[in-house]
């Protein structure tokens, strides 16, 4: 929407200036009356293009939505009303287009709106999962308790995923690292000691021919390899998105060693935390298992928790339909049978969230054990088949001048 910049007069006639947005000057008009402001020029901002076109690549982040939701949570439970809330949010935030959207957000509420329809005209910061959450406070008028407890469980899953990501960090440095020296290696010394090679036109070992050949691919076809990288990265990722590709690709993610092991670990503590929080809300466990469906990322835990609903509908057991799929662990159907004895899903679900996360640290910690020395025995072995190839013939051409 464009920006307009106003000159105006408060209701003690002091004189007010600033820029409002709205999808027309009639629009922005009203927007400023709201405010009690009396306005005296109105005109269409064009300052604001190149950085409206600019934040049109930026995006509102995770953290963006963890922070708004602490801090939503806190201004209602000191009793701020929702507009004011907002009004405070939009000022602090530092994300242009987070403003724009809490400014749209807010305007819809004074209009009459709630906060719950207001946020799913942006499915691409709020979930479903949230909207749903939010839907339910307002409807059982806990909303206060709701945010709390949602912001509680974003927090939680911010520092999931730091450490997930944080345990990366060091071997995707490595294999940048171990990348460029290799590139560096193929088009800058080797070519050089071909040159000496062939004036002293000696008989090179296999290795070495094997190292001056794809160095010579390297120098001369740059170009064609990442042609042939960037559109096999595209057409996988498109052939990903296809039925076939999705559970072709899900089903050999899950069966990898360790790593496998680690993002079922992660999706079971992304479904039972979540499950718990959509349950504790008062959404029915069939329409909790829906909502939750769409946010799993990995294909066989979408089709499973389908399956599961449809059991469930027609009267099953809800431990029982878990345990006829092999992608949950018995632990998982054994705790719920539990839960649904005692009457206390939701807090079983939540110690099963807190388990499978302590799982899956400690899955962490060793893999970034493990990765450390496979990584030093495959730079080892990559640098000494090197340092070999290009040694020998070195070594061979000092012995015949001896």
């Amino acid at each position: 929407m464009p920006f307009f910049s106003y000159i105006g007069r408060d209701s003690d006639s002091k004189r007010v200036t600033g820029m409002v947005e709205a999808p027309a000057a009639p629009a922005a008009a009203r927007l400023l009356r709201d405010r009690k402001l009396f306005v005296v020029s109105l005109r269409e901002s064009k300052e604001q293009g190149l950085a409206t076109l600019a934040n049109r690549f930026r995006k509102v982040g995770f953290g963006d939505i963890v922070n708004f939701t602490r801090q939503l949570a806190t201004m209602i439970v000191a009793g701020l009303s929702l507009p004011d809330a907002l009004t405070i949010l939009r000022g602090q935030t530092t994300n242009p287009v987070f403003t724009r959207m809490l400014l749209d957000i807010e305007h819809q509420i004074v209009g009459g709106g709630n906060l719950a329809d207001s946020l799913a005209k942006y499915p691409g910061a709020f979930s479903p999962i949230y909207i749903a959450l939010v839907r339910a406070g307002e409807s059982s008028g806990t909303l206060d308790q709701v945010l709390a407890r949602l912001a509680e469980t974003l927090e939680s899953q911010r520092e999931f995923r730091s450490k997930v990501k944080g345990a990366m960090i060091y071997p995707v440095i490595i294999i940048i690292g171990m990348a460029a020296v290799v590139m560096i290696m193929m088009t800058v010394v080797v070519p050089k000691l071909t040159d000496i090679y062939k004036d002293f036109n000696i008989e090179l070992p296999t290795a070495t021919k094997l190292l001056i050949a794809t160095s010579h691919i390297f120098v001369n076809f740059w170009w064609l390899i990442l042609m042939v990288s960037f559109g096999s990265f595209i057409l996988f990722q498109k052939w990903r998105k296809t039925t076939v590709g999705e559970m072709m690709v899900d089903r050999v993610f899950l069966r990898l060693p360790v790593i496998g092991d680690l993002q079922t670990k992660v999706l079971l503590v992304e479904f039972t935390r979540t499950l718990g929080m959509l349950i504790t809300s008062g959404i029915h466990i069939l329409a909790a298992l829906q909502i939750l469906k769409a946010s799993l990322g990995n294909v066989l835990f979408r089709n499973a928790i389908d399956d599961i609903a449809k059991k469930v509908e027609k009267g099953f057991p809800l431990g029982e339909t878990f345990a006829r799929h092999s992608v949950f662990p018995p632990i998982v159907s054994q705790m719920m049978k539990v839960g649904e004895e005692t009457g206390k899903l939701d807090e079983t679900l939540n110690k099963l969230s807190r388990y499978f996360e302590t799982e899956s640290e400690h899955l962490i910690r060793g893999l970034t054990t493990a990765i450390e020395p496979i990584i030093m025995v495959v730079l080892g072995l990559g640098v000494g088949f090197i340092v070999i190839s290009i040694i020998t013939p070195i070594y061979n051409l000092t012995s015949q001048f001896k």
